[in-house]
């Protein structure tokens, strides 16, 4: 595969980290808490859509594709966001709105729910691994000569990333919601005194947020397959996206999820570097062959995090800023 191959396989698997990756922002900036569970929310997300699509197969579909999706892959898509959204919601009216403990509480309360939203679907849905019953396609005939190897389902995830982060991006700068939400990120304290229904405003972030993260893990089953540990095992990811980008800042997670994710899926181009130049001795360069390779991946995404955080050590956009 050529570098522009990985380069169109980093932009999908980046639009899902950057879906996650805002969900998680937002969250934080607002609930003032780092949620563990949002990985497993994503995997909420990708499930329930998995059970809509096999409802709607069941029944004869609706017939047609888009982009090789069949019709029923989008209310299953809808339905994903709607059941994330709604279970969230439900978490924390019922779980984290009572507790009265500091941010630290809540981050250890939000392990053990993630651990519950997991074990609830593995006693749903077994731990074997499973995949939408949507047929795979061809790589596009057109780009295959220029070593890119992608399908229309991957053109759909992109597409679709890009409407719903167009979408947060018009909600927070031209709606009023949006403004409550900037105002509660910049200081809830004042924001709570001018009038603004803070505990409302919170109910939209937590809809938001577990919706983009529905979304993300309904193209993350897409992407690649479904699994129990499907969202938790991206989680990491999806911290290192949010802090590289900026705590607190949506649009630093953008940013912060297109960069983890290209490097990523960039890394076998490194270790072909690598192995090119004759700069070191071979035992080096076989060394860093060896620890630079796709199994590595997320550790290396990590260690750039680390060293963009020593120029920049509140991330790329800063913090605080929405």
């Amino acid at each position: 595969m050529t570098v522009l191959g990985y380069l169109a396989n980093g932009l999908v698997y980046s639009s899902i980290i950057v879906l996650g990756s805002i969900g998680l922002s937002l969250v934080y900036s607002i609930a003032d808490f780092a949620n563990f569970a949002h990985g497993d929310t994503m995997t909420i997300g990708a499930y329930s859509a998995f059970v809509t699509l096999s409802a709607i197969s069941a029944v004869g579909g609706l017939g047609g594709t888009v982009l090789g999706l069949p019709y029923g892959f989008f209310p299953a898509l809808v339905v994903g966001i709607a059941v994330a959204a709604v279970v969230a919601i439900g978490t924390e009216k019922l779980i984290y709105e009572p507790l009265d403990v500091d941010s630290i509480g809540l981050l250890i309360t939000s392990i053990g729910i993630a651990f519950i939203y997991r074990a609830a679907v593995q006693i749903r849905f077994g731990s074997d691994v499973t995949r939408f019953d949507i047929p795979a396609l061809r790589p596009i005939e057109a780009l295959v000569p220029y070593g890119v190897r992608v399908t229309l389902h991957d053109v759909a995830i992109v597409g679709s990333a890009a409407v719903l982060v167009v979408g947060l991006h018009v909600l927070l700068q031209y709606t009023d919601l949006g403004r409550k939400m900037r105002a509660m990120a910049d200081n809830p304290d004042l924001a709570r005194v001018s009038g603004i229904r803070t505990k409302r405003v919170k109910l939209w972030t937590w809809v938001i947020g577990a919706g983009l993260a529905g979304a993300g893990g309904v193209f993350l089953g897409l992407f690649n397959q479904l699994s129990p540990r499907m969202g938790f095992n991206l989680l990491l990811v999806i911290f290192a996206a949010v802090i590289l980008g900026g705590i607190g800042s949506v649009y630093g997670a953008m940013a912060g999820g297109l960069l983890i994710g290209m490097i990523t899926q960039l890394t076998p181009v490194f270790s072909n570097v690598i192995e090119a130049l004759p700069i070191w001795p071979g035992w080096l360069a076989t060394l860093l062959e060896n620890l630079i390779s796709i199994e590595y991946a997320n550790a290396i995404a990590f260690v750039i995090m680390v060293v963009v955080l020593l120029v920049r050590p509140n991330g790329i956009a800063g913090e605080g800023a929405t």
